[in-house]
């Protein structure tokens, strides 16, 4: 069974053996101020929120303006060069231990759930973030991880005792200057390949967009009560947050209905004690809608059911519609999906943004779809569901090379940061070999 911290035994032979904490100088704790005065005494406090994951930088535009007191504000002032990090908060998916470097744009604190760490004075700050990175995805920081209610909470103590090798302030640097190079290539070609899925998603939506132009156009509209044979709301029991197993009751969460796009295993197994409703059983071909979210763009976002045989239930934070004979589900849901259908949509939300937004069940009857013949909807549904699929494609190959590049990044790094090659010969292409294809 390997361990973290094996590659110890194959380090250079000239590098210090030691401990983390043997990289700090110091570690302290951030604070939260108080409410904001308004004036230029205010500082940006910044949140794991406010972490740049992909440039292990601080980003300042959406952090929060705060008033700290000028004896604490010496205390906790950020200076170019510290590190922040997080320790509480984090989750399943993106576990806590995250650390970025400050640049020293701004004034700036760090919040109460994370902690200003100064560099050792022959520690290279770039070093560290980049050590601090390599030990996040080797694990560290999730092994000193106390998870209470829900909240991981870092034990920085247990972290920073954990052993690490290192080299002397020179080979420090030129680590570092060979990290910078070498991320900027990869990050680079990331940035390349999200713009090529932002034009994709653009693509369908335009497609979209200019079909049911056409269609309303040539046919008209017509509202869904004159389409629709129900329109149900579902219930909230009390649910298992796990995986349910295919023959196993569930209940769906807001996220099974994502972009037009049904996904089954977002749910919540239903207790095996507690008997499902059967009124709610979602069946092949539902069209399901979102009920309500803290943003416009998640609400009213519909998608068809396709159950996978799984035994699924209609939770109350979605809507379930059902058409009736003349009308086919899937071009009525691509239809819903369509821009112009949403814009009108959009003027029937009830609630503003950064509230929550909520679509009334009696509000859907009275949007509108065109009134295409069923052997239109049929042809329409057809073309538009097999291009679809090719801009899925091309998405999943993108999505790919994405995590692709993502691991083959951090592998560069903690390469790098673990003495694996000698970054004074070594080009690094090895690593990134093809990512830019």
């Amino acid at each position: 069974m390997t361990t973290a911290d094996q590659w110890l035994d194959t380090a250079p032979t000239h590098w210090t053996r030691g401990r983390l904490k043997n990289l700090i100088f110091t570690a302290t704790n951030g604070t939260w101020g108080s409410d904001p005065v308004e004036d230029e005494t205010d500082v940006h406090c910044v949140r794991a929120a406010d972490f740049d994951r992909v440039s292990q930088r601080v980003t300042l535009t959406n952090a929060p303006l705060r008033h700290v007191e000028p004896s604490s504000l010496r205390q906790h002032l950020l200076e170019a060069g510290d590190l922040v990090l997080e320790k509480s908060g984090g989750g399943d998916k993106q576990p806590v231990g995250m650390a970025v470097l400050f640049t020293g744009a701004e004034k700036a604190v760090c919040s109460n759930f994370c902690a200003r760490i100064k560099p050792s004075t022959q520690v290279d700050h770039r070093f560290l973030t980049y050590v601090f990175a390599a030990a996040y995805g080797q694990g560290l920081t999730q092994a000193a991880i106390k998870q209470t209610t829900g909240i991981q909470n870092l034990d920085t103590g247990a972290f920073f005792a954990s052993r690490w090798a290192y080299p002397a302030l020179e080979e420090q640097r030129r680590i570092a200057d060979f990290l910078d190079s070498e991320t900027r290539h990869v990050d680079a070609v990331a940035r390349t390949r999200e713009a090529q899925l932002r034009c994709l998603r653009q693509l369908w939506r335009s497609r979209l967009a200019t079909t049911a132009h056409a269609l309303i156009e040539a046919h008209g509209l017509v509202p869904l009560r004159r389409v629709v044979s129900s329109v149900e709301q579902g219930w909230s029991p009390q649910c298992e947050d796990v995986e349910a197993a295919p023959h196993e009751w569930s209940v769906l969460k807001t996220s099974a209905v994502s972009s037009g796009i049904f996904l089954p295993l977002e749910h919540k197994r239903l207790p095996p004690d507690l008997a499902p409703d059967l009124r709610y059983k979602i069946a092949d071909g539902d069209i399901l809608m979102t009920r309500g979210s803290g943003s416009p763009a998640h609400v009213g976002v519909a998608a068809l059911a396709e159950t996978q045989g799984r035994n699924l239930l209609l939770s109350d934070l979605l809507y379930r519609v059902r058409v009736g004979y003349g009308w086919s589900p899937r071009f009525v849901m691509l239809m819903l999906s369509s821009q112009p259908i949403r814009g009108y949509m959009s003027l029937l939300f009830r609630g503003q943004s950064g509230q929550t937004i909520k679509l009334r069940a009696e509000d859907i009857k009275s949007i509108t779809v065109p009134a295409a013949p069923i052997h239109t909807q049929d042809a329409i549904a057809e073309e538009l569901e097999a291009e679809r699929h090719k801009i899925d494609a091309a998405c999943t190959a993108l999505n790919r090379s994405q995590l692709l590049l993502t691991e083959r990044r951090q592998a560069l790094i903690t390469a790098a940061v673990t003495g694996q090659f000698d970054v004074s010969t070594a080009s690094g292409r090895n690593v990134t070999e093809g990512v830019s294809a």
